[in-house]
């Protein structure tokens, strides 16, 4: 397999940005003055670049008129939903496409446990309409009140529950896409791929060349239980090998995952699972992280439904929100929970799994199953993460070493080797995760009056990618490649998969007009661009200043940027 030459629209300057005429027929919102612009040079992540335009769609006929003219005039789209992504897949020098407000809901298809929504509809309204009926949407990240799920399918997004229910791919049947010549169509698992548009079929045709040339096996990472790096041509290639007239279903499988790069998403139908009748959550404190990493392992075969853990570090961030109640003498703590057909099932359950834990050395065991009582068991689990954006102005949360996963057998020593790569470069760290799934996030905190900080990051990138890569472990378990990553993919993945995922791109994407830099990087491109938190950094004016800092501080990401500038947008 030969790899192609990267397709890339022309290079966009910031500052001087595209014409302010909205593209023919385009009825959205249209806007390329700079205050505009910078409402959307950041996100939740690390990265700031101002983008090159904004345009709102009405609808995917506006979506596909925006992809046309990039086509045309020689640039490229970025899909965004609320923003909250942390590998920067939609911050960049392109022309940002909100489609926050294509946000609709349709009704629930009870008997088929089905519905469907556009791409800017927030998850947590979605499992609320769900909810109704007596179902739910189960992938469930801690994003979930405020990201779309545009953006999860965008990601394949997981989360805590992802223990029992895998990830976003699992859950979704059916995507109305935008192709890159503007073309749209539905895929859906249960129907034949829509190969009268000649991409699809280079598309299916570049995964069947991957079988051949290139083989399974290296394409997929053995005993990772949680990828959104690359493309998921192993996982296409085994629907093929189960049924080959399941293209559909197949090419349903690379869309989701591909943040954007392979087509824009303008609607999606999700499967839904009942609500559960009851549940109970158990507190574990552990005295060495060693034994809780361990006692993770061992959750999914004890029944958990999840399994977080959170270090030492993690816990005395929390113990400065006083609404979380912080085991104190803990070295890191597991936070899991269990489902049953009755309360009384529930709480059996989940003594069992005390139990377990006790065997692998917890300390103390705690099992709530009222759910006032679970619910603050939870609060431990996302206190953190208002905290450490409230942290002196010296001291950065900075997530880039922030989604690893390893096989289940090596979580300890990931842990341990992050820990170490932290004491090298003498800086702190809050370490916590789905644990159940041997899925880490980490969150270095940086201290940029530092002289030499730059150097500390960029050495504690290597040698976690170093570890990540020795383990035989991946570096985006939920959050995608995004532009953070993408360069890093080459220490990852073998030659030969990463040409079978340039030459899944070019399939798809001939003009290069889709999300041009993610996951592929272009030349020149490295994990680090402009940073939001680097001194240095150019300030962006006072209108994004304000309102980027409000919605970071209220983790309001979902709230629509252009309201900064005119409410009545």
């Amino acid at each position: 397999m030969v790899a192609p030459h990267a397709p890339s629209a022309r290079a966009l300057d910031v500052d001087t940005p595209l014409p302010p005429e909205a593209p023919a027929g385009f009825r959205g919102l249209w806007r390329t003055d700079r205050p505009a612009r910078e409402l959307y040079a950041e996100g939740a992540g690390i990265a700031r670049c101002v983008p090159a335009a904004v345009a709102v769609p009405v609808d995917a006929d506006d979506v596909s008129r925006l992809v046309i003219a990039a086509r045309r005039d020689g640039w490229f789209v970025m899909p965004r939903g609320s923003g909250s992504g942390m590998a920067a897949g939609a911050v960049g020098p392109g022309v940002v496409v909100d489609l926050s407000r294509l946000q609709a809901i349709g009704p629930v298809e009870v008997a088929a446990r089905r519905m469907r929504a556009q791409p800017g509809a927030l998850r947590g309204a979605i499992d609320a309409a769900a909810r109704v009926h007596g179902l739910r949407f189960p992938v469930d990240p801690s994003s979930g009140a405020f990201c779309t799920i545009g953006g999860m399918v965008g990601a394949n997004a997981a989360g805590a529950r992802t223990l029992r229910f895998g990830a976003t791919r699992d859950w979704v049947h059916g995507i109305e896409c935008v192709f890159a010549n503007g073309a749209r169509a539905w895929v859906r698992r249960d129907e034949p791929a829509p190969v009268g548009i000649p991409l699809v079929r280079a598309m299916l045709d570049a995964l069947h060349t991957a079988g051949r040339e290139v083989g399974a096996s290296s394409l997929v990472r053995a005993g990772v239980r949680k990828e959104s790096s690359g493309y998921a041509l192993a996982e296409a290639l085994a629907v093929l090998a189960r049924d080959p007239s399941a293209t559909g279903e197949a090419l349903l499988t690379l869309l989701v995952g591909s943040e954007g790069t392979l087509a824009v998403f303008t609607a999606v139908e999700l499967r839904l699972a009942p609500v559960p009748f009851a549940t109970a959550t158990l507190l574990a404190c552990f005295g060495t992280l060693e034994a809780a990493t361990e006692a993770a392992v061992q959750a999914r075969d004890a029944g958990a439904t999840a399994c977080e853990l959170l270090d030492r570090t993690f816990l005395d961030v929390a113990a400065r929100d006083r609404s979380a109640a912080v085991p104190r003498n803990a070295e890191a703590v597991l936070i899991a929970e269990v489902e049953g057909e009755s309360a009384v099932h529930a709480r059996d359950a989940a003594i069992l799994l005390g139990r377990a834990f006790t065997r692998a050395g917890a300390r103390e065991v705690t099992v709530a199953s009222h759910p006032g009582a679970e619910r603050a068991l939870w609060v431990l689990r996302h206190a953190a993460s208002p905290i450490l954006a409230r942290l002196a102005p010296s001291l950065r949360s900075m997530q880039f070493i922030e989604d690893g996963c390893v096989p289940p057998a090596q979580l300890p020593a990931y842990v341990r080797g992050v820990r170490d790569a932290l004491a090298r470069a003498d800086t702190l760290g809050v370490i916590f995760g789905h644990a159940g799934d041997a899925h880490v996030h980490v969150n270095p905190l940086v201290d940029v009056t530092r002289h030499d900080w730059r150097a500390r990051v960029h050495t504690l990138l290597h040698e976690v990618c170093e570890l990540t890569a020795s383990l035989g472990g991946t570096l985006a378990g939920e959050h995608g490649d995004g532009r953070l990553r993408a360069s890093l993919l080459p220490r990852t993945w073998s030659p030969g998969a990463m040409t079978a995922f340039r030459v899944l791109k070019q399939a798809a994407d001939p003009y290069g007009v889709l999300n041009t830099g993610v996951k592929l990087a272009t030349p020149g491109d490295g994990p680090f661009g402009a940073l939001r938190h680097d001194p240095a950094s150019a300030p962006l004016g006072e209108v994004a200043r304000e309102a980027l800092a409000s919605i970071e501080r209220d983790r309001a990401w979902h709230r629509f940027r252009l309201h900064a500038i005119d409410p009545s947008l």
